[in-house]
């Protein structure tokens, strides 16, 4: 019980943190006169991933790998099934040209390029599989190509920006960013240390806990924001967030992550890697069945289910 009360005020914290941070980054922003399309692309994007980033650092620091890899895939499966499941559900989700054929398919990219990268065993033979440190730098220097097609979305966009408007003063926005890196720091650091005793604890393995509790608990951040996107008719923050999340998670995060530590593959890991590609060739295959460009209400429920399924499966040990 005990761990299970740390996990959730660590999970409480991390998310508590991320909004300070965003919140205090992008006013120290906009007191310096920086676009509004910069901020979001750049702070805000990064800020909704740092729960992510926090835990995966803590964990591949402190070794436990299966949780690091487990906490992406998971959030990214949870973004994909649930996030956009549930805002479909809200409103039919139209879907922008350049997400269609850019950002969609990056993201199908990103989930079969980890696990190419993964499948040691199948591919060269080998008695294990990981994500290297070579495959690390590898997975960065995909995310360096997202970063420069955003600033190109940046300079088209140029004509339309205009000076984003400061929320706080500069000392009080540093205070806000610096309490949220804090917040962050010992969120993460709560999580990692709760879900591996929980884990050995309850006799459940750290992937399945990454993949589930962890994985909702640093997904709740675009979860907010895709909801209240939809709920505002916002459709491109809805999917945009979460599509740019799971870029995000793949190409920087997780490559990080195997540059500060090589990532193990636990068993059963290489079928999330498969339920992640799934779940990313649905939504865009969704995008282009029933009227327009988009995610019908009844696909948002699809979607919901398939995560369902897949949740069961696990705890039932499956795979």
């Amino acid at each position: 019980m005990i761990d299970i009360l740390l996990l959730l005020v660590g999970l409480a914290v991390l998310v508590a943190g991320a909004h300070l941070l965003i919140e205090g980054a992008s006013s120290i922003a906009g007191n310096f006169g920086v676009p509004p399309i910069v901020i979001g692309l750049t702070i805000v994007a990064f800020g909704t991933s740092s729960p992510e980033l926090a835990v995966n650092i803590m964990a591949s620091v402190r070794g436990t790998t299966a949780l690091t890899l487990g906490n992406i895939i998971g959030s990214n499966i949870f973004n994909i099934l649930v996030i956009l499941g549930i805002a479909a559900t809200i409103t039919a989700l139209r879907v922008s040209k350049n997400t269609t054929w850019i950002e969609v398919p990056l993201a199908l990219l990103a989930a079969v390029a980890v696990a190419v990268l993964a499948n040691d065993q199948l591919i060269d033979g080998r008695g294990y599989s990981e994500i290297s440190r070579i495959d690390g730098i590898i997975l960065i220097f995909f995310f360096i190509i997202f970063l420069v097609y955003n600033f190109h979305l940046v300079a088209a966009n140029a004509g339309n920006n205009e000076a984003a408007a400061k929320k706080y003063t500069t000392p009080v926005s540093v205070a806000f960013f610096v309490a949220g890196l804090a917040m962050l720091v010992g969120g993460a650091h709560l999580i990692v240390e709760s879900a591996v005793s929980l884990a050995r604890g309850a006799g459940i393995s750290e992937r399945v806990i990454g993949l589930t509790v962890v994985a909702v608990g640093t997904s709740l951040p675009e979860l907010a924001a895709s909801v209240a996107a939809a709920i505002k008719r916002n459709v491109d923050i809805a999917i945009g967030n979460v599509v740019g999340s799971n870029i995000f998670n793949i190409f920087f995060i997780l490559g990080v992550s195997a540059v500060i530590a090589p990532v193990t593959l636990a068993p059963g890991a290489m079928a999330d890697l498969i339920v992640s590609i799934i779940a990313s060739l649905l939504l865009f295959l969704f995008i282009f069945t029933g009227k327009g460009r988009g995610i019908e209400r009844w696909e948002g429920v699809v979607l919901v289910t398939v995560y369902a399924a897949y949740v069961s499966l696990l705890v039932m040990k499956v795979f």
